[in-house]
């Protein structure tokens, strides 16, 4: 009798000690999932945060810092203002599809200004026979600085895979879309155009193998946004930029083109 009291109580005892543990194990696994939802929680208010966007303000900045970009965006700024209702203000709201068709004018306009002037600034400079060498540089810099705002704003929100999307796909869309348009509307009208640039297919050549390129090391990646992906991206494209230039300029001549 006396050992089976004793194993009653020793198994009485170690019970609590067994249901405690229990719990332990229980509340350090329910640890992690708290700490992910309450970072969850975080990152949806501060992406709310980034949404709350203020209408336009055209008051005249406090800060010296704030004055010298409200000068230097004033050209762009009022033509905008003056033109495109802002949706931002609750009374303007309805009118999202005139803001919508206004954006895209605007962006016209600009891109017609800019080739402009980049072309002006080529003669100048003694490359006015090279326009594919302005091409390369400013005029690509300037129209994709869209692409540049949309990507930063979609990655910094986690969505690493639409920012990469998007610009494979605003480039297929300029070369499918952008390129045959006007082209289709010139030759309606019974202009003809000439595309004469030097070491054309051998560029075309070396953008398809940028590409192959660009999916290889995101492979490589881990199909993650990382700082090593970013450089790489950096170094290929002026590796493909001076290799372009430098057979523009006739530096290097391409194996296909005619001698």
């Amino acid at each position: 009798m006396g050992g089976n009291n004793l194993n009653t109580l020793v198994e009485e005892g170690t019970e609590p000690e067994t249901e405690t543990e229990n719990r332990t194990i229980s509340n350090n696994n329910y640890v992690p999932i708290v700490e992910e939802a309450e970072e969850k929680v975080e990152e949806d208010q501060e992406s709310e945060d980034e949404e709350k966007e203020e209408p336009l303000d055209l008051s005249w900045p406090d800060t010296c810092r704030a004055r010298l970009f409200y000068i230097i965006l004033a050209p762009i700024l009022f033509p905008l203002a003056f033109s495109t209702p802002d949706v931002r203000r609750a009374k303007w709201r309805m009118f999202f599809p005139v803001t919508f068709v206004m954006s895209i004018l605007w962006i016209a306009v600009f891109s017609y200004l800019m080739v402009w002037w980049t072309e002006t600034l080529g003669r100048t400079i003694g490359l006015g026979t090279k326009p594919e060498i302005m091409g390369l540089t400013l005029i690509a810099a300037g129209t994709s600085v869209p692409d540049l705002i949309t990507s930063v704003i979609v990655a910094r929100k986690g969505l690493g895979d639409m920012a990469v999307s998007s610009s494979l796909g605003s480039n297929l869309f300029d070369i499918c879309v952008g390129l045959p348009i006007p082209w289709l509307i010139s030759l309606a009208t019974g202009k003809t155009i000439l595309v004469d640039a030097q070491g054309m297919f051998c560029s075309v050549l070396m953008l398809f193998a940028m590409l192959i390129a660009i999916i290889v090391i995101i492979a490589i990646c881990k199909w993650r946004m990382t700082k090593i992906l970013g450089l790489s991206m950096f170094m290929s494209y002026f590796v493909y930029l001076a290799v372009a230039l430098c057979m523009g300029l006739d530096v290097i001549s391409c194996i296909f083109d005619e001698k």
